[in-house]
């Protein structure tokens, strides 16, 4: 297990946003991961996507790695954020905004306020 706890850190330093999720950004394979990409991919976000269904290490590595159960995990400078539910109340308070702006993370704007609007 240490080397995927080696890989997973890795990964998470390396990237200034990581999705561990099931399935990848351009086809996830559960609802949840689905909503955490189709939320950061409409925002037009750069991030790594890592697909823990490809490696039982690392699906089991990343819930003793955030110390965290479920998938998917959004990591953003190295931090772990949250999984679905976090995100999901995050993208809709402008939480999610605030953390992109102060990490220096692009994304669009108006994409995240439509998203608001069309959840209001």
């Amino acid at each position: 297990m240490t080397d995927a706890k080696q890989i997973i850190e890795e990964t998470v330093k390396s990237n200034d946003v990581v999705l561990y999720m099931k399935g990848t950004k351009t086809m996830p394979q559960c609802g949840f991961s689905s909503k955490v990409s189709g939320v950061l991919n409409y925002m037009g976000v750069e991030y790594a996507d890592v697909n823990v269904l490809a490696d039982e290490n690392i699906r089991q590595g990343i819930k003793e790695y955030s110390d965290w159960p479920t998938i998917p995990q959004l990591y953003v400078k190295g931090e772990f954020v949250g999984g679905c539910d976090i995100i999901t109340e995050m993208t809709l308070s402008g939480e999610l905004d605030q953390l992109f702006d102060e990490n220096g993370v692009g994304y669009d704007k108006d994409a995240a306020e439509k998203i608001r609007e069309a959840n209001s």
